[in-house]
């Protein structure tokens, strides 16, 4: 396998720090759930935070097999407060619709430079954005019902089913 061209080992890199910006966004609303009571939606965000950071890892560990060079970033700080748990959830679906955004436009690349190797990888996250987007919308549809009657019965089952939630492990390597 050919060494990873550098426009798409830069936009890797780019990636890298957008997952680990997710992971560090989805820890900053686990402490915001925490903070008003919620373990369940705590529970929700930090298995997303470790997940957005075996993403990051997985380009990580591609461009370091790719023999590319690894460049991080800077990473901007998240927002730490929010008004309602529905204004969290929506944020949580608009940020994976972006990066379904990002990942499309890396497979875009992809096929430009004509680098398949990397259109292999990249398949593997267009699958997940998928998920993740569908799952985050599930979870804004829901507390929109909650808000709509103010069901506080219905925020606290849906705060025991996340809770519930086990995490997703993958290996990187």
């Amino acid at each position: 396998m050919a060494a990873i061209g550098d426009k798409m080992r830069k936009a890797l890199n780019e990636q890298v720090k957008w997952e680990l910006y997710s992971s560090y966004l989805y820890l900053s609303m686990s402490a915001y759930f925490s903070s008003i009571n919620l373990p369940g939606f705590t529970h929700w965000m930090k298995v997303q935070a470790q997940e957005e950071l075996l993403h990051a890892m997985m380009i990580y560990d591609y461009i370091v097999e790719r023999e590319g060079r690894i460049e991080l970033l800077g990473i901007e700080k998240p927002p730490f407060e929010w008004d309602s748990p529905l204004q969290v959830a929506e944020e949580v679906y608009a940020h994976e619709q972006k990066v379904t955004g990002m990942i499309n436009n890396l497979v875009d690349l992809a096929y430009l430079e004509k680098d398949h190797a990397s259109l292999s990888m990249l398949q593997w996250f267009i699958e997940e954005q998928v998920e993740e987007e569908s799952n985050a919308k599930g979870i804004v549809e829901k507390l929109k019902m909650v808000s709509d009657d103010g069901g506080m019965g219905v925020l606290y089952m849906l705060d025991r089913d996340l809770e519930l939630r086990p995490p997703k492990l993958q290996e990187t390597s």
